[in-house]
């Protein structure tokens, strides 16, 4: 650790450039982004990412992204190790937070997802946990092709938007049209008699591959989806993040056996948004809800 004086140190919004620097951290943290992640959390919100900086060098950061001004969340918070523990993370995740409540309405809800070890300072800070989040890895393999499943095209978008904001508590077109556009993806849609029953997004990672979202009417179109990325991914890795509070997500991972790798909190500063849990099959990232 070590010593520093406060007064020298300054809040600044992070360029692009710096952006992918935090990016690389969380890689470094094992927390497996995608390549293309930074460029996509920055463009959400280009006004949504600090850091502090000592001597004109970034030495923690992280995203308060505001969504329209109606929602915010807070992610991607690191600290880099040789200054952790000399109270510039507490001083700097404060300054974040009261940051956000400047940018949204009054009453607008905050999202974060805290891993275990920083709940209790999160709980202190007025967030509150509404449920666990569990990151679970399987081999990706071969399965019988789905015939109501097919690619999502740019004409599905506003459908896809529609769809998604039931799951996210609202629509969040800057992020989720450049997410779905991230190259190599595998986007897919489940249509049945007409209508949307569900749909995923599975992008390329550090190490092998990850879904988000999965969100789907039921089961059988959650795991029709599900193994549809798995057969893109044979013999990968493939992450899957789920709620602890969607029952039938819980059963699917148990049916595929997959390997449980952490686990965290989806946590909310006010009153949680109203989200169809029972549709998350897979939650679209840890770092921006």
């Amino acid at each position: 650790m070590k010593e520093i004086d406060f007064e020298e140190f300054s809040l600044k919004k992070l360029d692009k450039t710096e952006m992918v620097t935090l990016v690389s951290w969380a890689e470094k943290e094992g927390w497996n982004p995608g390549p293309y992640d930074a460029e996509v959390f920055y463009n959400t919100d280009p006004d949504g990412h600090y850091g502090f900086f000592l001597n004109g060098e970034m030495i923690a950061g992280g995203s308060v992204v505001s969504y329209s001004g109606q929602f915010g969340f807070m992610g991607l918070f690191i600290v880099k190790p040789e200054y952790r523990s000399s109270g510039i993370g507490r001083k700097l995740w404060y300054q974040r937070r009261d940051l956000l409540l400047s940018r949204l309405v009054k009453g607008a809800v905050i999202g974060m997802d805290g891993v275990v070890a920083m709940q209790p300072f999160y709980s202190r800070g007025g967030f509150v946990p509404a449920f666990r989040d569990e990151r679970h890895e399987i081999k990706g393999g071969l399965y019988t092709p789905d015939p109501y499943i097919s690619a999502i095209i740019q004409n599905d978008y506003n459908e896809i938007i529609h769809y998604d904001s039931v799951c996210f508590g609202l629509p969040r077109p800057q992020f989720l049209v450049p997410w779905m556009n991230i190259p190599g993806n595998v986007n897919l849609k489940y249509n049945a008699g007409g209508h949307l029953k569900g749909f995923v997004v599975m992008r390329k990672a550090q190490n092998g591959y990850k879904i988000g979202p999965l969100f789907a009417d039921n089961a059988i179109v959650a795991q029709a989806l599900y193994e549809s990325c798995l057969s893109t991914a044979p013999g990968e890795a493939v992450y899957l993040d789920i709620s602890s509070e969607n029952v039938a997500a819980v059963e699917m991972t148990k049916r595929f056996n997959t390997r449980f790798v952490f686990e965290c909190a989806r946590m909310y500063y006010g009153q949680p948004p109203d989200i169809a849990i029972d549709k998350v099959f897979g939650i679209t990232t840890f770092e921006l809800g």
